[in-house]
């Protein structure tokens, strides 16, 4: 598979939170504004990206060293290490975003999308350039879901159509539900 066609379905057909259901926190804690959710995509971006550049050479130097039962507990502290220069930068510089964020900033440590890709890259033996584009890839597809969905979450925030039983979270997961038949579109059929 080339590597624009693994960007493409690793962003689309594959989507992290429309297809498999990672990383579903964020998606639907910091998705209420466009800005906030474009925040959150950049910082899971630069985490999922440098996670995978990091943890691949660890998942070498592991399964070398017969241990590679400890995959899961490394892989998540270089992610909690990651995260804190994110939360540390993000306080310095842009401390409105990192107001914003609130605790979904440090929940990126324990957000399932960004383990799962780590694992997943080293689960499905990519060398190390389509390691970086898988990952660049679900990062994509995490930035394009939750700016879409925070789009459409600004948009019903000032409709007053919506039944009073369905207001709030049952309309955002019904909306989710939609969301992922939509990109259950981009899917290749076998046929």
């Amino acid at each position: 598979m080339g590597l624009i066609a693994l960007l493409m379905i690793s962003a689309f057909a594959d989507n992290v939170i429309l297809s498999q259901f990672l990383g579903l926190c964020p998606f639907l804690g910091v998705s209420k504004k466009i800005s906030t959710a474009a925040g959150m995509g950049i910082a899971v971006l630069f985490v999922v990206v440098v996670s995978v550049i990091i943890t691949y050479p660890i998942e070498k130097v592991l399964t070398y060293l017969n241990i590679e039962f400890l995959r899961t507990m490394v892989f998540i502290l270089v992610i909690a290490g990651l995260v804190q220069i994110i939360e540390m930068f993000l306080k310095k510089k842009s401390d409105g975003l990192y107001k914003a964020l609130g605790v979904y900033l440090p929940l990126i440590t324990t957000n399932c999308a960004v383990l799962g890709t780590a694992i997943k890259t080293a689960d499905a033996g990519y060398g190390f350039i389509k390691s970086i584009v898988y990952a660049a890839g679900v990062s994509l597809g995490f930035i394009i879901a939750i700016v879409i969905m925070a789009g459409i979450r600004e948009k019903m925030e000032y409709n007053t159509d919506i039944p009073k039983a369905f207001a709030g979270t049952p309309i955002t997961l019904i909306t989710a539900g939609l969301m992922a038949i939509a990109f259950f579109g981009f899917a290749q059929t076998g046929g």
